[in-house]
């Protein structure tokens, strides 16, 4: 494995107008909720509001939780410093952590990857909203395996998980790739330590394609992993790619940007409709083909989608504000960020392997804005 570029062990970096600190999150795991995503009647087309001019601002934002959204918000938040003058700080750690901190007001803004339900919105005076679409991915460290090379149905990938599966030549992974030699090795599996979005989306399809791993261990920010005594657990997307990249013979899961820009070996997954599909902009994008326009809080999950295309690990990762900020500023200004970054950022955004939100969506982001209001009672950002 080569030198990676988003990964960060103990460390915490200043690049740019972003701070990225790989902290562990001690916060309890958040209540499920999210709905599964129903079908769209009819695919939508990517964003395209023309680039607006933006006035230089004075203000310094602080925003914590997923790692997922890690590396676009770094580019995004490089972006506003140069454009706008605006300094976004943001600290990678986990989604429970950015939920913790959004509720206690100690951010303001918080992120997570597992939507918060209208109940627990309303509970704490949350405004919750998608800002892009991306895949987590299985990787794995298995000498003479390419990215892509290997392909895992969801049930095998939780028997692996599960600890039913052992050697990485089990017939039933030998099954699937006849044209691979699979080695007589142990499997180490690698997964997260701190409460995670990532860790929700990949337990949520496991438990949609095991009915063991919904009946043992379930859906959720944290579990109780069943191979916690072979395994290894690492604090964020970060960790969880570097353990993959030293321990041979492992594998983890991680949000696709993580892999790709590490040069890590992605597997193929078999799909809801019995495809095996590779990650990419294409199959997250048929994955987020759905209709966000009935539910709270944009409350979807995108895992198993029914589509021939879909890639089943795909989710959308989200913004949490106050209805009612205590502090008026830096909340519009979090929203001149995201407004900004919407309208100047869907390039970035493909660059790393996301899927910038369609216009539709979009529009109907900033229409929920309109409940964030100050003092008076009117909307605190409007949208020119």
């Amino acid at each position: 494995m080569k030198a990676n570029k988003f990964i960060i062990s103990a460390l915490c970096l200043s690049l740019g107008a972003m701070t990225l600190a790989g902290c562990q999150d001690k916060a309890a795991p958040a209540k499920e909720g999210a709905e599964q995503a129903p079908a769209a009647a009819a695919p939508q087309e990517n964003a395209t509001a023309p680039a607006a001019a933006i006035d230089k601002v004075a203000m310094n934002v602080t925003g914590a939780g997923a790692s997922f959204p890690q590396p676009i918000y770094v580019q995004w938040a490089q972006g506003f410093l140069e454009k706008a003058g605006g300094q976004v700080n943001y600290q990678s750690i986990g989604s429970s952590g950015g939920v913790k901190q959004i509720v206690a007001k100690t951010v303001d803004f918080g992120a997570t990857d597992s939507p918060m339900s209208s109940e627990e919105l309303d509970k704490e005076g949350l405004v919750q909203f998608p800002t892009v679409i991306g895949g987590v991915v299985p990787i794995v460290n298995i000498e003479g395996i390419e990215a892509g090379a290997l392909k895992l149905t969801g049930d095998v990938l939780a028997q692996i998980y599960l600890g039913d599966i052992t050697k990485w030549n089990d017939p039933k992974i030998a099954e699937l790739n006849p044209d691979l030699t699979l080695p007589d090795e142990n499997i180490v599996t690698v997964f997260r330590s701190d409460g995670s979005g990532t860790s929700f989306i990949f337990t949520n399809y496991l438990s949609q394609v095991s009915t063991k791993w919904k009946d043992t261990v379930g859906a959720d920010k944290t579990v109780k992993w069943p191979t916690a005594q072979t395994g290894t657990a690492g604090k964020g997307n970060e960790g969880v790619a570097t353990y993959v990249g030293r321990v041979k013979n492992s594998i983890g899961y991680v949000e696709y940007a993580y892999a790709k820009q590490n040069n890590m070996a992605h597997t193929q997954l078999q799909n809801a409709a019995g495809q095996f599909v590779q990650p990419s902009q294409e199959t997250f994008a048929a994955a987020a083909d759905v209709d966000w326009s009935n539910t709270k809080g944009f409350n979807l999950v995108l895992t198993n989608q029914p589509s021939d295309n879909a890639w089943p690990l795909a989710s959308a990762t989200f913004i949490l504000v106050h209805k009612n900020p205590a502090n008026l500023d830096n909340t519009k200004a979090a929203l001149t960020f995201f407004d900004w970054a919407f309208k100047e950022g869907d390039d970035m955004a493909k660059g790393l392997d996301y899927v910038p939100l369609p216009a539709n969506v979009k529009d109907l982001v900033r229409k929920e804005w309109e409940q964030v209001v100050g003092q008076d009672g009117k909307p605190l950002y409007v949208v020119n």
